[in-house]
């Protein structure tokens, strides 16, 4: 049995959308479980009325991306599923998707984490996530990023991690690695999640003929300041947290030296300053051991951010 878990904060029409095409499914060995964080825009009532046959829970407090899923990962592994799915709630699944994903995993009893082709929503046939690499210095990219979809992409095959909007973990792999860490609250956590998982001897693997396509991520995308701290903080907890070996250490500083530099002294880049002060603030914050959700400032009161 596959639980998919969907976190929903306050994009009605989105987490409708998305129950909508996992009702679509020719896969039927599936529930669906909607983490419900504190949404004031009517998606409890419109859930619970459109899709009865969807489990609510309701979350006492935000814990973040980490810490929400948590909830539900503990619930599905107590209602004794095979194989948990971590879904957006701004995504859109493929009828085939939950089909695809689960006939490659179990292919291989190895497999303990896949995870599916990623697409913009609004650029339907353009790549989002491919799966993702890490470079020698532990800078994560996400495979095929914004490139057309012309079939150069067409086996099972291993990746560094998966994009946290659709990732499949397998039971057994979450009883033996544990859950998500919840310091990271959002950014990274699925990263490490997969390199913990590799490091028990399980694989990550990626499946193309797996399709989703994801909202929140445009082709145009501008992170904001919020990511660049939490994308900081938490690749320096990741690097900590795996003895990322001294030449590893060396690189992701030397990259977050340049680029503090180029957005304190060259004036093509006066817009970044914002994102030298957050990234300035995560790496003081990794130093401190301050996780969890980034501390409010004066200049992150005026920045929204999930």
């Amino acid at each position: 049995m596959v639980i998919v878990l969907v976190l929903n904060t306050n994009r009605r029409e989105d987490v409708l959308a998305c129950l909508a095409s996992l009702r679509g499914s020719a896969f039927r060995n599936w529930r669906a479980v909607v983490l419900e964080n504190g949404s004031t825009d009517g998606s409890y009532e419109a859930i619970r009325h459109e899709f009865p046959e969807v489990r609510l829970v309701p979350l006492a407090r935000n814990l973040g991306y980490a810490g929400n899923n948590n909830v539900g990962l503990a619930e599905a592994l107590s209602a004794g599923a095979d194989w948990i799915l971590l879904l957006n709630e701004d995504t859109v699944v493929a009828p085939d998707c939950l089909s695809k994903l689960i006939e490659a995993g179990e292919a291989d009893p190895r497999i303990g984490i896949a995870g599916p082709m990623v697409y913009h929503f609004d650029a339907p046939h353009v790549i989002q996530s491919a799966g993702g690499t890490l470079d020698w210095a532990w800078s994560g990219t996400h495979i095929g990023q914004n490139e057309l979809d012309c079939g150069q992409y067409r086996q099972v095959r291993p990746v560094d991690w998966i994009s946290g909007c659709g990732i499949l973990v397998r039971a057994a792999t979450l009883r033996e690695v544990g859950g998500l860490d919840e310091r990271y609250f959002y950014y990274w956590e699925e990263t490490e999640l997969c390199l913990r998982a590799s490091a028990h001897g399980w694989k990550v693997v990626h499946v193309p003929s797996a399709r989703i396509w994801h909202k929140g991520v445009q082709i145009d995308y501008r992170p904001s300041p919020t990511v660049t701290y939490y994308s900081t903080r938490n690749r320096l907890l990741t690097l900590s947290k795996h003895h990322a070996p001294a030449v590893v250490w060396l690189g992701a500083c030397l990259q977050l030296a340049r680029t503090l530099t180029s957005w304190s002294l060259r004036p093509k880049w006066r817009d970044r300053r914002t994102h030298r002060d957050a990234m300035w603030q995560g790496i003081a914050d990794y130093w401190r051991g301050r996780f969890g959700k980034r501390p409010e400032t004066e200049s992150t009161a005026k920045t929204h951010f999930a």
